[in-house]
């Protein structure tokens, strides 16, 4: 549904894979990628995206790695250069902005979900949303100071790695920082029950409950 394009990233350029909705143009949203990099399964998620209405573009983080083993994601996850993910989103966003004309969400999934958040930090004038999936990063902590869009987080109860002390902490960060968010929790399912490609943790039912608040939460604030 959708093509690789590059884009401006603080004097450089990156990839990502962009869709485009059927009317040709929409709201844009930035989508993140879960630690295993720029895969099917998020380009998937672009074109659900496109089909919902937006112009979505998935950045290319890890520039042009993308692993299926644990351990080599794990390793490329606490290889990312945080300044370079702070470029590329940026840059991201401003590519979107740029297409759109307005202000622009960002998704993340696992590892993204943290990302999105350090996007709302890092590119204020140009975000206008952000949903954090059961995000997790131990080097990632956002400013939240600059943060000026509302957030939506979105967790899973069984969690290990968002756990209620994780979901607490982000809570009382934001809530320090006049940062206006909704937190739900999933009940009985585990970290990345949005992602299809994985049935042992894979939940039909509240996945389409999350696009069923994330369609409306990014259409009432990309406006």
């Amino acid at each position: 549904m959708g093509e690789m394009v590059s884009f401006a990233s603080n004097g450089g350029t990156t990839e990502g894979y962009r869709a485009v909705p059927p009317s040709g143009t929409g709201p844009g949203v930035i989508v993140v990628q879960e630690w295993w990099g720029l895969n099917d399964q998020i380009k998937s998620t672009a074109d659900r995206f496109a089909s919902e209405g937006f112009t979505a573009l998935a950045p290319d983080f890890y520039h042009g790695e993308v692993t299926k083993e644990p351990d080599e994601a794990g390793k490329l996850m606490m290889a990312l250069n945080i300044d370079q993910v702070a470029k590329d989103a940026r840059g991201a966003a401003k590519y979107l902005k740029a297409e759109t004309g307005g202000k622009v969400g960002v998704i993340g999934f696992c590892m993204g979900g943290q990302l999105a958040l350090l996007a709302g930090t890092v590119a204020p004038q140009e975000i206008g949303a952000v949903v954090d999936l059961y995000g997790i990063h131990p080097s990632i902590k956002p400013d939240y100071s600059k943060m000026t869009a509302p957030v939506l987080a979105l967790f899973a109860e069984l969690d290990e790695m968002t756990n209620a002390e994780a979901r607490a902490g982000l809570a009382d960060q934001l809530k320090k920082a006049g940062v206006r968010f909704d937190m739900h929790v999933y009940s009985d399912c585990d970290h990345a029950f949005m992602n299809e490609t994985r049935p042992e943790v894979h939940h039909p039912e509240h996945a389409e409950d999350v696009w069923k608040r994330v369609v409306p939460f990014f259409h009432e604030n990309l406006r």
